[in-house]
């Protein structure tokens, strides 16, 4: 990185002559399944906090952040510092104890809201969430004997054939032949779009009573289950917070029928939504937390934590080869002190407030912006069609322009209609006010585009499957 000023700077065409030889490379070398390049055509030289720098000296600020990986931002010293540290120690040492491993269980079961931790069990697993979400499955069917699967409309849990099978989004599944079988998919509460076609003020969460007379109807032809899994705010498919009340029915309707709840936090969890877990907003206390992504403080890691009563697995039950990162452990714990000791949480509600009202303010002004929802830092939104521009178009133009400009994000929701931002949690009101100023000027361009005339284009960029 540059010594320049913490700013954004856009200083040739995308991608510039450096970044367009290796993106060429990339395309020549990798396979045709990679996606973020081929949205935000740049390659990268570093990052320094909220800030990225491509190749040809073009400066981003990065709200993708390794697709939340980073919650610290880039290259932050702490957890580059207890990397460090760990290096001179191992890097791998499978699921022995040593020290890195047991500060980085003790911080995580100290997060734990009121007394869960002393009542919590952990396991790691493999280097990513989809294997920590197939691991929270097969923890359920041991536990209850049991082999079917609930999970819900628009739902992401990974990209592993088990978890496609409890994964939404029909696209990364329709050319496989053979899945996880037992999986059954109810309606997840997305008022802005809701699956009954009903209204807030006058719904009676509806999607939790028709799952709650499925369960207890005789014909009605889902067998009891052996989990249902659910994120609290729905990452892919368009940053959708569940209603308090859905959620409060569903943990009645699991507790009384005695289901596991499986809260998937791979991206909602680690402080984004402003509480270390999101589940804690709603008043509930999991069977399983499913956590990844940010907790390996910007390395591979993942785990589940359970409730003891269901820890029946015998040794050797679940393994995996790198569930003993220890550089993960190291810098993952560091995170976690950084999240306990230095108010981060305030940080990510005060400017995750800010960054919202900036949002709506923008969304009074221009009707393509149909919705802005989120918590915390974990922002999304919808575009909706407008001047016989389709809503993809809208969005990949703004994807488009914002980049131009300096700002990176990434698209989510159904038909990649939904802006996404995954800032770092430390980011400060300076970053978030920039944010806002660089997206506020590509809203005005594509509205200018719009009114100047109708949509005749393709529909933007062509979906490449649901990015992780």
């Amino acid at each position: 990185m540059t010594g320049r000023e913490n700013r954004a700077a856009v200083l040739t065409e995308l991608p510039g002559p450096l970044s367009r030889k290796l993106l060429a490379e990339q395309a020549a070398n990798e396979s045709s399944a990679r996606t973020y390049p081929r949205n935000v055509p740049i390659a990268i030289a570093g990052g320094s906090g909220s800030y990225l720098e491509d190749l040809d000296g073009n400066r981003f600020l990065d709200f993708l952040c390794g697709a939340g990986v980073l919650a610290l931002g880039h290259s932050h010293p702490g957890q580059v510092a207890a990397a460090h540290r760990q290096l001179d120690v191992s890097t791998h040492l499978l699921d022995f104890p040593t020290e890195a491993k047991q500060e980085f269980t003790r911080r995580l079961l100290s997060l734990l809201p009121g007394d869960m931790g002393e009542r919590s069990r952990v396991h790691f697993c493999g280097p990513t969430g989809a294997d920590a979400v197939d691991a929270a499955i097969k923890l359920c069917k041991t536990y209850t004997g049991r082999g079917d699967v609930i999970a819900f409309h628009g739902g992401f849990h990974g990209s592993t054939q088990s978890t496609i099978a409890i994964t939404g989004l029909r696209s990364s599944k329709e050319h496989l032949v053979n899945l996880l079988p037992g999986a059954s998919f109810f309606p997840y509460s997305s008022c802005f779009r809701c699956p009954l076609a009903l209204k807030p003020e006058s719904c009676e969460i509806n999607c939790a009573q028709y799952l709650a007379n499925v369960l207890d109807d005789p014909n009605g032809g889902v067998r009891k289950p052996a989990a249902v899994i659910l994120e609290l705010v729905q990452g892919e498919g368009g940053v959708v917070p569940a209603r308090l009340e859905f959620v409060q029915q569903l943990r009645e309707i699991t507790r009384r029928l005695d289901i596991p709840l499986v809260i998937d936090e791979v991206q909602s969890g680690c402080g984004r939504t402003g509480t270390w877990y999101s589940f804690e907003q709603y008043g509930i206390e999991p069977d399983v937390v499913v956590s990844s992504k940010a907790i390996g403080g910007g390395h591979p890691a993942s785990v589940i934590i359970y409730n003891e009563r269901m820890d029946g697995w015998k040794p050797g039950a679940h393994t995996g080869t790198f569930r003993g990162n220890q550089l993960a452990f190291a810098a993952g714990a560091e995170l976690m002190r950084v999240v306990a000791e230095e108010g981060l949480l305030e940080n990510v509600r005060e400017v995750g407030g800010f960054l919202r009202e900036g949002l709506l303010e923008l969304q009074r002004r221009h009707p393509f912006l149909g919705d802005v929802r989120g918590l915390g830092l974990m922002l999304g939104v919808e575009v909706v069609p407008v001047n016989g521009w389709t809503a993809a178009q809208l969005a990949d133009r703004l994807r488009r322009a914002s980049l131009e400009r300096g700002l990176l994000f990434e698209l989510a929701g159904r038909d990649d209609v939904v802006v996404r931002f995954l800032p770092a949690l430390n980011l400060s009101r300076a970053e978030a006010a920039e944010a806002l100023e660089i997206f506020g000027a590509a809203v005005t361009e594509t509205a200018k585009e719009c009114e100047r005339s109708p949509g005749t284009d393709s529909p933007g960029a062509a979906s490449e499957g649901t990015k992780p």
